[in-house]
């Protein structure tokens, strides 16, 4: 058995008995699963957001828990809400007008010390938003496709052509940006 399948087992336990009520593994389950959920949701939403979605995730959660019957793993059970919550989060920002922001406070004045978290977070942010899921689901979380399919709900020929489309996508994106580089460096 490998790690990660020893640990979605032990995560599936945990969120069996935490819906019986047992609340050592509710809080063991939540430590156990909240960086994946956290960063899940900050490569579908953002940094910024991430906290609060991950929150009402969790809320979600629970109240669910008593229903969860390990079908499928408590990791995919759990990303499937956390997706779903940052929909809605989504469709709540659209339906909502939005009122200009303060001067300073409409982009971050911040500059990040991890550079290479940054760019790869751009590249993401380029992507239409189901080749992203898609992509870090499996190439980041390291979910198979079958898993990655349950988790956002599609047929597992559609999370292949969404990573082969995304991967597509990013190479065609890194070289438009390597030609650009070229160019400047040619005229310079």
């Amino acid at each position: 058995m490998s790690p990660r399948t020893a640990l979605d087992a032990e995560v599936t336990g945990l969120a069996l008995a935490a819906g019986r009520g047992d609340r050592v593994a509710l809080g063991e389950f939540i430590r156990l699963t909240q960086a994946d959920v956290w960063r899940f949701l900050a490569h579908l939403a953002d940094a910024d957001a991430a906290d609060d979605l991950t929150q009402e995730t969790y809320l979600r959660a629970m109240d669910a828990l008593p229903g969860f019957r390990g079908e499928a793993s408590a990791r995919s059970w759990l990303l499937t809400i956390a997706r779903r919550t940052a929909a809605d989060r989504v469709r709540y920002e659209v339906a909502r007008p939005s009122a200009p922001c303060a001067p300073g406070d409409c982009g971050s004045d911040a500059v990040g010390d991890d550079t290479d978290r940054v760019e790869i977070d751009a590249m993401l942010a380029w992507l239409d938003a189901d080749r992203r899921e898609a992509l870090v689901l499996t190439q980041v979380f390291g979910y198979s496709y079958a898993e990655a399919a349950t988790i956002a709900g599609v047929a597992v020929g559609t999370i292949r052509s969404r990573v082969a489309r995304a991967r597509a996508d990013l190479l065609a994106r890194w070289s438009d940006a390597a030609a650009e580089l070229d160019a400047l460096r040619l005229a310079g």
